[in-house]
């Protein structure tokens, strides 16, 4: 009996691991040659390389921002990738948080020139750092709105339309602050919790209709709008959040293409990212029964890494505390 037992175990995990082989062989990532991509936010940093893995795939690609000069630099770079002489590859300058109509209207002018949206990519954001007293409300309110309606805007316009057409990829870039709170990052953070909210509505609202949604969540990573975020940065927050070093632009940009081509909800770079996802993952949508089956078995022995975490942050907060009692 016992040995009849031990044969149909072995059976059984031979048949997992050669489906879990075979799902991930057969697993294949949408074409975007000749479709139209809008990236926001596309002027620097993630954004623009994220356009400029999108041009090197043969899409027709807009780039929004707001910084003129930025744009046609960015086009210019764009231009040096293109792989098509038939590509069209521009820009358009816009503060996608002044309001709803002014989105749409720009939008809806792409569309009737260049074609449908096929992938929305958003990367527009910005971080102001200081402890939720020392935020001031005009700033929690600015952050709101960059961070959040900034992407809600084209996303609320895209959406339908993709769901009538039965096909469409829609990214939303947020952050590992989207995952915990961390000390300094308290309405930066409140911003990019709501884009995660977004992100996982739309994938329940919208996956049956052919759309996939991918949320990124970079750690720190070697931008403009970095170098800007560590002025206003307290110590507590550069030492919490420096453990995990500074990631590529081009890296990410290209990693969170690449993701989302392939459906995943999730997009991470880094052994950090990937531990933070797993502790994090709550009621994230299925993406797999590999990634299901890991998170199942670690989500218990990665809390216990968690807690040893936090208790870390603590003492760096009381130590710095100290410090500045001492000055």
């Amino acid at each position: 009996m016992e040995h009849s037992t031990e044969i149909i175990l072995t059976i059984a995990g031979i048949v997992l691991v050669h489906g879990l082989i075979f799902y991930f062989l057969t697993r294949k990532s949408r074409l975007i040659k000749g479709k139209h991509v809008v990236v926001t936010g596309g002027s620097s940093g993630i954004g623009l390389w994220a356009a400029i893995e999108c041009v090197r795939l043969g899409a027709h690609v807009t780039i929004i921002a707001r910084n003129v000069s930025l744009l046609e630099k960015a086009i210019e770079e764009l231009e040096k990738r293109r792989v098509r002489d038939t590509q069209m590859i521009q820009f358009r300058s816009l503060d996608l948080a002044q309001s709803y109509g002014a989105v749409t209207s720009t939008l809806e002018e792409l569309e009737r020139t260049v074609g449908a949206i096929y992938m929305l990519i958003n990367c527009a954001g910005m971080a102001i750092c200081g402890t939720v007293e020392d935020t001031s409300v005009e700033d929690a309110r600015k952050l709101m709105d960059v961070n959040y309606f900034a992407t809600y805007y084209p996303t609320r316009h895209v959406l339908p339309k993709m769901k009538e057409a039965g096909d469409g990829i829609i990214v939303i870039t947020a952050s590992q602050a989207a995952l915990m709170g961390i000390y300094g990052y308290g309405a930066y953070a409140a911003s990019k919790f709501a884009l995660r909210g977004l992100a996982e509505t739309i994938a329940m609202e919208a996956r049956h209709r052919g759309v996939s949604v991918t949320l990124a969540l970079p750690a720190d990573t070697d931008t403009p709008g970095f170098e800007n975020e560590n002025r206003t940065k307290p110590e507590e927050t550069k030492i919490i959040s420096g453990s995990g070093g500074l990631a590529k632009p081009e890296d990410v940009g290209k990693r969170l293409v690449q993701d989302a081509l392939k459906g995943s909800f999730f997009s991470i770079m880094g052994l950090e990212s990937w531990v933070l996802s797993i502790l994090c993952v709550g009621m994230a949508p299925w993406r797999g029964p590999l990634l299901c089956f890991v998170q199942f078995y670690l989500l218990g022995p990665l809390r216990l890494i968690g807690l040893v975490l936090q208790w870390n942050f603590q003492r760096i907060i009381k130590n710095c505390a100290k410090q500045r009692q001492r000055t």
